[in-house]
């Protein structure tokens, strides 16, 4: 099984956050919080 790329990850997050597919509010700020600190780090390092 192939292991998914950051990249592919942050897409993964930005369509579960756009579409709903989340359990509560807290499960949404935790998807947005990844996708924040996923974000940050192929900024600072690529």
């Amino acid at each position: 099984m192939k292991e998914p790329s950051a990249k592919e990850v942050l897409v993964l997050l930005e369509n579960k956050i756009n579409t709903g597919q989340y359990n509560d509010s807290v499960h949404k700020i935790k998807l947005i919080t990844a996708h924040e600190v996923i974000k940050k780090i192929l900024e600072n390092e690529y």
